[in-house]
């Protein structure tokens, strides 16, 4: 089965909502605009329940099939980024200071398609859960979704979310069975030292020159700390301190990621970044103190969802446009809250060559939502066939 042809026809429509969308950013959980909008779009289409309110801004909105069967989750982020765009396109951002920059105005608009076929087909049995999500941008919206109980609420069975992928071959699907997304945690480190003039160095407790032994010792985590076959990235990001040129300053901040799959290999991380922090800071007579923060857990696919999944986007854009055992992604998604609790399966779609995500020159290939919107309409008629 190709591109449904109805959602084809529905390019254009589904184009003006998705750059009304990319016009109108919100940031985490504050979504007025995108949500009215989505639940407005919602009732047009006629589907047969719309939940608001959930996660502050999220919605569930449910379309009954054709007869009793077990309930379907499809799953689409709402929120944007603090970025300025500097994209030049007509439909460029009129809020400044904020920015589509990760397509989620894109999926939210492949899931708003599946929605209006679905809801004038029914070609299906049992229902399918529209799970809107907000926060999806450092806010954990889809944790709060879970913890408010949407997946009991709604009864869903299984659940699925897409991710467009710039420079990625343009309409090519890509999952894996397994983790597909990295956990994300970030540590902060504070040096305290002893200031004072830059002439006399001798008189303080020097915590820039700890600050930099202390980046290149945590370098050695990677490198001599875990077994090379094991994915990990250790990365320091920030490193603030000092005023002036002639002023040795009393304190620094070090604040970086760390991406892993194994939460053994997490755990190893946490204790040998403290032991570092610990021991050099006593080399350099200063003190220093280490927090860890665990954030977004690992994105892992259900292995037989992933390759039911995998079949259903087959259908859509032929088999030698699927990846069914994908490289994994070093990035992080908050999908893998609805992962940990039900199975189902993230997948990637291939935008073609362009700026990365989270550029403030990206934009999201309209070309490819009728695709994704194929995908998830096929994969409730597949799943609970009539």
């Amino acid at each position: 089965m190709p591109v449904i042809n109805s959602i084809a026809a529905m390019e254009p429509e589904m184009r003006e909502w998705r750059r009304w969308l990319h016009r109108n950013p919100e940031l985490q959980f504050d979504l007025p605009k995108t949500a009215g909008f989505v639940a407005g779009k919602l009732r047009e289409f006629g589907v047969d329940e719309v939940h608001e309110g959930i996660a502050t801004s999220g919605i569930v909105a449910i379309i009954a099939g054709r007869g009793e069967g077990p309930t379907i989750g499809l799953r689409a982020d709402m929120d944007a980024l603090p970025i300025k765009e500097a994209s030049g396109v007509e439909h460029s951002s009129e809020t400044e200071g904020k920015m589509h920059a990760c397509g989620h105005d894109g999926h939210t608009t492949m899931l708003l398609g599946a929605a209006k076929y679905l809801a004038e087909t029914r070609n299906f049995k049992g229902r399918v859960a529209l799970i809107f999500q907000p926060a999806e941008e450092g806010g954990g919206g889809g944790d709060v979704m879970v913890q408010e109980g949407v997946m009991d609420r709604f009864e869903v069975e299984q659940v699925y979310g897409i991710h467009n992928a710039p420079n990625y071959a343009e309409g090519e699907f890509f999952t894996t069975p397994g983790p597909i997304m990295a956990a994300v945690d970030t540590f902060h480190i504070d040096i305290t030292g002893k200031g004072g003039h830059g002439a006399m160095p001798h008189d303080t407790k020097d915590p820039v020159v700890a600050a930099l032994g202390i980046g290149q010792a945590i370098q050695t985590i990677v490198s001599r700390n875990h077994y090379a076959l094991d994915e990990l990235v250790v990365s320091i990001t920030q490193i603030h301190t000092g005023t002036a040129d002639n002023i040795i300053p009393g304190g620094a901040y070090i604040e970086g990621t760390v991406r892993t799959f194994d939460p053994k290999v997490q755990d190893m991380v946490e204790r040998r970044l403290k032991q570092i922090v610990e021991g050099q800071a006593a080399s350099y007579d200063v003190t220093a103190a280490c927090r860890y923060e665990c954030g977004y857990p690992a994105t892992v696919n259900d292995a037989e969802k992933a390759a039911f999944a995998a079949r259903v986007a087959a259908d859509v854009v032929g088999e030698g446009r699927v990846t069914a055992n994908a490289p994994k992604e070093m990035g992080a998604e908050d999908f893998s809250y609805m992962l940990n609790v039900r199975p189902g399966a993230y997948l990637l779609l291939g935008a073609g060559t362009g700026p990365v995500l989270h550029h403030p020159e990206y934009d999201f290939n309209d070309s490819i939502a009728p695709l994704g919107a194929s995908f998830f309409a096929r994969m409730v008629e597949t799943a609970q066939p009539l």
